[in-house]
């Protein structure tokens, strides 16, 4: 028996332009950089432009003549993209390719529309380069120690090892299997464990140690004991009590120490001043230079008015290459055209239209990222006017995706990964979304107002009886926030705050 069964498929195929635009969305500005060199390296035909000029509208009025919004790229279709791909038997037209470049050379360009109008290049400040890292220094102190080549040897595999927190986390009979196989040193635990004391005694204090309790203790045996009775108090707490420390079992130390109250809050006192991340103290100069935040985009106020721009520094001018258009231009003017010419001007064309494809996405990311922030600036104009959280209004992407007219996914593009600079600071743009709250009272408030209240609950606490998660849900309610205990200790998981006992201070 035959049975037919008749199935209808609904198939989205996403155009290169489209691809190229939802990647490129998503580069923050400090990586677009990159980015273009890297398309300028695999693509001849683009170029950087030695000049700011505003042709390329001119040259891609069709562009131009509908809004940049991705609608833009999503009525084009396959056969778009294949129009430039004429059968070889044909008649190549290349003429559409130079005829507006005879005036004057196309160029793309980024800054000037987009960017700050009182940001001057001139007066633009590179951040600090770094100086010596927390690596460079240890190798440097190991250099100088009068040691036989075996044991530099292993030093350097120890340094070698040790992250940019100054922690040594790899094990030894680890490094024993690095040496052996990739410098053919047999060595023993006690070898290493004597290399790796040696590194301990370098600086910065605490460098070299294989988890927090030692590290701490490294520092804190460099200090005097004979002035300080708190400083032998410290080190028996870090050596045979650190748990009941690390939770904060004050109670349980002066029980089981047979110490003060003073005692303690002493020797504490002296363990706060200890540095757990004795890498970052000599690399503060160095991680500056990788850390840095590029704003995306730069909200100014102007006489009261709220500009929002986009930040373009990494953003060179692109053009189409002036060779290319020759090639083309000498083609149309050959009577005879080959097999082989015509092979080589349907590369150059495809080449071009890469190009072309190129610069029209750099455009679209730039007017859809505008666009975006635009009506970002436009639903929080009250917080960015004021920099007070209690003015932000919840807000989710469908909220910005309906003012803008753009799909949710592009919203969410944008946001990631992108920081803008207001007069406050610079924010990620993605803190200003938010759910929202109902109050007893029936207004709707944004969840990072309620953040924010209960830092400042938290922080106006006596330290000596933190509040509890049950004490801080009744304190919101108090303030009209109906809100749950459990949804309590979220949001202040959320806040990186921990619980109350291991708030307590003495």
């Amino acid at each position: 028996m035959l049975n037919q069964k008749l199935n209808q498929k609904l198939l989205q195929k996403l155009s290169p332009q489209q691809i190229q635009l939802m990647k490129l969305l998503q580069i923050p500005t400090a990586n677009l950089e990159e980015r273009i060199k890297e398309e300028l390296e695999a693509n001849p035909a683009l170029e950087e432009s030695d000049e700011y000029q505003d042709s390329y509208d001119n040259d891609y009025g069709d562009y131009e003549s509908s809004p940049a919004t991705d609608e833009s790229y999503e009525s084009r279709d396959e056969h778009d993209i294949d129009e430039f791909t004429p059968q070889l038997d044909d008649e190549l037209d290349v003429s559409d390719y130079f005829n507006d470049y005879d005036d004057e050379v196309a160029s793309y360009k980024l800054r000037d529309e987009y960017s700050n109008p009182d940001d001057d290049e001139d007066n633009y400040t590179a951040p600090p380069s770094g100086n010596q890292t927390c690596h460079e220094y240890l190798v440097e102190q190991l250099s100088m120690l009068q040691v036989d080549q075996r044991t530099l040897q292993i030093g350097n595999q120890i340094v070698g090892s040790i992250d940019e927190d100054g922690y040594l986390r790899r094990q030894l009979d680890a490094l024993a299997d690095d040496l052996a196989f990739g410098q053919n040193i047999i060595t023993s635990l006690q070898e290493l464990e004597y290399t790796l004391q040696i590194i301990q005694d370098f600086d910065p204090p605490g460098v070299g140690a294989r988890d927090l309790q030692e590290c701490l203790l490294i520092q804190l045996r460099r200090k005097n004991p004979a002035n300080n009775p708190a400083i032998s108090i410290a080190e028996k707490i870090l050596l045979d009590h650190f748990d009941e420390f690390a939770k904060k079992h004050y109670d349980k130390l002066i029980r089981n120490m047979g110490i003060t109250n003073d005692d303690l809050k002493a020797a504490i006192d002296e363990i706060l001043k200890l540095n757990p991340k004795p890498g970052g103290t000599h690399e503060v100069s160095g991680k500056v230079d990788h850390n840095y935040i590029i704003p995306d985009f730069i909200i100014t106020n102007q006489n009261g008015r709220l500009v929002v721009s986009l930040n373009s520094k990494n953003a060179p001018e692109l053009r189409i290459s002036d060779t290319y258009r020759d090639m083309l231009r000498e083609y149309s003017l050959s009577k005879h055209k080959s097999r082989s010419q015509k092979d080589a001007i349907m590369f150059i064309k495809q080449k071009i239209d890469a190009a072309k494809w190129f610069i029209d996405a750099i455009k679209q990311r730039q007017s859809t990222m505008e666009k975006t922030m635009q009506a970002i600036l436009g639903y929080q104009y009250e917080y960015f006017l004021t920099g007070d959280e209690l003015k932000l209004r919840p807000m989710i992407l469908r909220d910005v995706a309906e003012l803008t007219d753009l799909d949710i996914s592009t919203v969410s593009r944008v946001a990631n990964s992108k920081y803008v600079q207001t007069e406050f600071g610079i924010f990620r743009l993605k803190d200003f979304f938010s759910e929202s709250m109902q109050t007893e009272s029936g207004e709707e408030v944004s969840t990072r107002e309620i953040k924010k209240i209960l830092t400042e609950l938290i922080s106006a606490e006596d330290k000596t009886k933190p509040l509890s998660d049950e004490r801080l849900m009744n304190d919101l309610l108090e303030r009209g926030y109906n809100i749950a205990r459990r949804t309590v200790a979220k949001y202040r998981e959320q806040l990186d705050i921990p619980v109350a006992r291991l708030r307590r201070e003495l």
